[in-house]
Parts: C-alpha cells; structure tokens; sequence
C-alpha cells in the first residue's frame, strides 16, 4: 500500500494512504537510505510503500525517490544529518530583527542549503509591530540586501494577520516547509493560515529574548485553499551537512557570479591573487555579512563540527 508521510514523532510516522485512510506505522528493521546517513531516515513530505499489520498499524518497507529534500547537520551527532522534510515546492524561512533575533549567518546558512538541494525560499520578516525605529531601518537594510540577491521578502505580522494575504497565492497547491528559530512565530502563523486549528504557541523568554520550543515534530498540515504547509521545530542553529568547500561558492548567487572573474579557477576566494570575490566585498557589491558566513560554511569543513550559536 503507498502513502504520504503527513507526520513524524520519533518513532512513529502518520501515512496518509492514497485510500484515504491514515496509519500510524514504524520503520522495519534497521532501515536506512542509501548513501545518507541520516538520524531520521523517512521524513515528512516522503512517498512510501507500507505494509499492514492485522492489528491496523503499519511497517514502512519503501521509500519514493526523492525530488529534494531540505537537510542539516543532526546537532548530537555531528557526522550524521536530518532531514527537515522531504518533496517540497517551496520553503518560507520565518525571521524576526528581534524578539528574538534572527542571525544573518543562520539565514544565509538556510538559504546555502536550499539551493543546494533545488527549493526556492522566501524570507517572511515577522513580529515588524514591535520594532522600534533604528530596528525598523535594520530591517529595510535586510529586506533590500536578500531582495538584491534575488530573494523573495515579506514583511508580515502573524499576530494580526498583517500582510499574511500576500502570502495566500505563493502556498496554492503547493508543499510548502516552514522554519525558522525558536521564538520567531511559525505556530501562530500557521493559526493565521489555518483557522481553527490552534496549534499551542508560547511567548518567549523576557530573561533572554529567546524563544522556546512549542512544536515538537514536524507535520504536514492541510491548507483551506489547498496545499500542504510543513510544521517543523524551531531551530537554534544549522549546521550544513554534506558539502564540499568547492560546492559552497555556488550556493550564494552573487559570490558565485563574481567568481567567474577570478584569475584561478580553483579559487578559494579567501586569500588568492586576482579575486574577483575579494575585490568585491570590498567594493560592497557583496555584503559583508553574507562574506562571513561563506567563510563560516568553509569552516565547517574544516573543524567537521556543528555550531549552535548559528
């Protein structure tokens, strides 16, 4: 019998079966993919083959080929990733300027990752009715730097409902993951987006301005319109999984562009003669935030470890 994978708990995984009906089913065995070593080897978004059991729960016996997946580094096991969710058209990375502060590297880090497995992402800026001015204007700078870079952005406020409609036509039809910190309002957003379903939400710390986490697993939730939105926990840090430091380049569009004009094909864009990139950060045709997290991603490789503070 094949089904979706709507929901992941652990242990047990909710498959929506092409019948219609839904079974809590678990892994067989000591099953793992081919080629990626993974701390959740199904993922919510994954197609899969299921086998009954007469007392009505199920064993995941195949997975569907992939068309992509969003993937990070496990934060325990550093030479292990997870996999976020699996199958998606689009993913929005929910941020917030404060209360709490979203880092430009834990966004660029998001943003790296998506391109290299084929999801287009759009960045929502939440929470814009509690900035004060010189905040207001941090974020006008943000909104104009991801937009020069080619992505899509949105000022909302989930709260309210604050510019939520816009979002309405880019999550018809489509599987759409969402992410983002702990703290930044992904629950109450998808509430705006899902009248009557009250997911739990909860303020964040006075003490740290830091949010707290409300959702435990990740979920497809079904929207009116249609469509699925993907839940998933917040997240402190990302750490990039499964990359090669001559790969990273291309995942920031505009270093990537740059790189063309270096004298070395093989440059590294850190230290050589005639690069293109360096000269470019410093003519601040390339963000010098999005600089330091090329050079952190290179890092990773180097010290093979996850950061939190990311």
């Amino acid at each position: 019998m094949h089904g979706l994978v709507i929901k992941n708990t652990g242990s047990w995984y909710t498959v929506k079966t092409d019948e219609g009906p839904v079974v809590e089913s678990k892994i067989k065995g000591n099953f793992r993919l081919k080629g990626i070593r993974s701390t959740n080897p199904v993922a919510v978004g994954d197609g899969v083959e299921i086998a009954v059991n007469p007392e009505g729960t199920a064993f995941i016996t195949a997975i569907d080929e992939r068309r992509n997946y969003i993937i990070r580094k496990s934060q325990n096991l550093s030479k292990q990733s997870h996999i976020l969710a699996a199958n998606v058209d689009s993913a929005f990375l929910l941020v917030t300027v404060a209360h709490p502060q979203t880092s430009t590297t834990f966004i660029d880090r998001f943003l790296a990752s998506a391109e290299a497995y084929s999801v287009p992402v759009t960045l929502l800026f939440n929470k814009t009715d509690l900035l004060d001015p010189d905040e207001k204007r941090y974020q006008a700078m943000m909104v104009n730097l991801y937009e020069t870079v080619g992505y899509a952005c949105h000022e909302i406020v989930a709260e309210t409902g604050q510019g939520v409609d816009s979002l309405l036509p880019l999550l018809h039809n489509r599987v759409t993951l969402l992410s983002g910190n702990s703290g930044v309002g992904k629950s109450t957003l998808i509430n705006r987006l899902v009248p009557g379903l009250n997911l739990r939400t909860q303020e964040i710390s006075d003490a740290h301005d830091t949010g707290m986490h409300t959702t435990t697993f990740s979920e497809m939730i079904a929207l009116p319109g249609g469509g699925y939105v993907i839940d998933t926990p917040g997240i402190k840090g990302f750490g990039t999984f499964d990359m090669e430091p001559e790969e990273i380049t291309s995942y920031f569009r505009e270093i990537f562009e740059f790189s063309k004009k270096c004298r070395f094909s093989n440059c590294t864009h850190t230290h050589e003669p005639g690069c293109a990139v360096l000269q470019a950060v410093e003519d601040h045709y390339i963000a010098a935030s999005r600089y330091q997290s090329y050079l952190s991603m290179l890092d990773d490789k180097d010290g093979s470890k996850y950061r939190e503070a990311y």
